[in-house]
């Protein structure tokens, strides 16, 4: 198979711009972007005539081989790195749990492990952080520095499972701030949460709404307030995963609008389906438990309009896929013991595509950007990858705008046995998807290898432009919450 490829007839379109050239691949890399770009004997032409060439996807939220509520997500990185390439996503962002009182490294060489000879896709990882002590201290500049993993994740909720306290998230930004890391939060309040739980299950309520209606919203945006002031107090920054609802929305421009580095991450699930869906007979709701769960559905006009303003900047798929017999029904007399989580990661782009750029709700190029080049400037990939430039990864997305496709488990990739968006109709399917130039989806079929993905070292966190103006924590205090 050649190494040399000229993508030709194609209309290119990144963050910021959209035009009509060929794109020359050597060696895994971009090396010419140019119109009429001439091939020689050695060069392979791949006609993009009719769609539209993007920087490959990265996914900064999946969760792939891992264990929960005592079982194991029914997708692992060959699975879930396979169908993740036939949604148009060329780099995932795994999350890498840990234990109190076992070196931080130990997990991530388990994490590798778990990877290692699988991947179909590049991968990188974010690491959980439950405890902050001396040995985690003495830790954290090898795992940045040498491991490249410049991201944490600090749990507010699943008390007595993942959840840390205030003081640990506190350290944490603190410590980002000084070794050039970013913190992510999964923001809602555990304590309360976990009382309303308990509430509900003495009152006999044990169907899978109930899920929804033990985590209210007001509860998501009062942590992630809560967050955003912490790491205002260190100076630091944050990232605040799987957005769902207006309370918390608000929280995060108020601060960013005070200058604060805050950003924020929403997801497909969230912008195209609502808490309804839960409340279905014969245990059908089971598979929309997701934490933060389903919304009603007057949050997904205010999500949407935080991507178009620009209140919101990434779009993560919160992949976590547990099959609907044999998994989800664990809870099937207690919705507590529900696996948390749903397969969304083959649908990402096609989803936003069609639901926010054919219905005019966000531009191509915001598209791009929320899917791909934003991501990798937060987390560290950037320019390696997230745009077309010379000199950079070759992961390149062919995608057809003219594809109408209806999601569904009988034609998906994932591993696991419902489809989230069952029935749902798209306008938009990536066709091929090349990984540092090689094919990995071919004219809409497999061409990877399980264990070709490389794991890639990301750089320590650099928000790119700042934001403007800043103000002082005090002023924070005459403030709504």
């Amino acid at each position: 198979m050649s190494t040399r490829k000229l993508i030709r007839n194609g209309v290119l379109v990144t963050a910021s711009d959209t035009f009509e050239a060929d794109i020359l691949i050597e060696k895994g890399k971009i090396t010419q972007i140019g119109i009429g770009l001439v091939p020689d004997e050695r060069t392979e032409i791949v006609d993009a005539a009719g769609g539209y060439v993007i920087p490959g996807g990265i996914d900064p939220h999946t969760h792939l081989d891992m264990p929960f509520g005592g079982t194991v997500t029914a997708d692992d990185f060959a699975t879930g790195t396979t169908a993740a390439a036939f949604g148009g996503t060329t780099t995932i962002i795994d999350f890498c749990l840990t234990q109190k009182g076992r070196p931080l490294i130990e997990s991530l060489q388990e994490w590798h492990a778990k990877a290692e000879g699988k991947a179909a896709i590049d991968y990188g990882f974010h690491l959980m952080i439950g405890e902050m002590n001396d040995q985690v201290l003495e830790e954290l500049p090898q795992i940045i520095d040498e491991e490249g993993v410049s991201s944490f994740k600090v749990f507010m909720a699943y008390k007595n499972q993942f959840q840390a306290d205030d003081g640990i998230l506190f350290q944490t930004l603190q410590k980002a701030k000084e070794y050039g890391a970013l913190v992510m939060v999964h923001a809602e309040n555990g304590d309360v949460i976990d009382l309303l739980v308990r509430q509900a299950l003495a009152e006999g309520r044990t169907e899978p709404i109930h899920h929804a209606l033990t985590r209210p919203s007001m509860l998501e945006g009062e942590a992630t307030g809560r967050a955003a002031r912490l790491a205002a107090l260190a100076d630091s920054q944050l990232y605040v995963v799987h957005v769902t609802c207006a309370e918390a929305v608000e929280q995060i421009a108020r601060m960013r609008e005070m200058g604060y580095r805050i950003w924020g991450e929403t997801c497909p699930q969230y912008l195209t389906l609502d808490q309804s869906i839960m409340d279905q007979p014969d245990f059908e709701g089971a598979k929309y438990v997701w934490s933060p769960p389903l919304r009603e559905a007057a949050h997904q006009d205010v999500l949407w309009n935080a991507l178009k303003s620009g209140q919101l900047q990434t779009i993560g798929s919160d992949h976590c896929s547990f099959n609907f017999k044999g998994q989800k029904d664990l809870g099937k007399d207690d919705f507590s013991k529900i696996p948390n989580g749903g397969p969304v990661i083959e649908d990402r782009l096609s989803i936003l595509y069609s639901e926010g750029v054919v219905k005019g709700r966000i531009t191509l190029n915001q598209w791009v950007d929320l899917c791909s080049t934003r991501v990798s400037k937060l987390f560290g990939l950037f320019p390696q990858k997230g745009t077309l430039a010379v000199g950079t990864d070759a992961d390149i997305v062919i995608f057809d705008p003219s594809v109408n496709r209806v999601i569904s488990a009988d034609t998906h990739h994932m591993n696991v046995d419902y489809s989230a968006f069952e029935g749902m109709q798209v306008q938009g399917c990536p066709v091929t998807v090349l990984c540092r130039g090689e094919y990995v989806i071919r004219d809409r079929q497999y061409a990877g290898t399980a264990g070709s993905g490389q794991y890639v070292k990301r750089n320590k966190y650099d928000a790119g432009a700042p934001i403007p103006m800043k103000q002082p924590v005090t002023a924070l205090n005459g403030g709504r919450s």
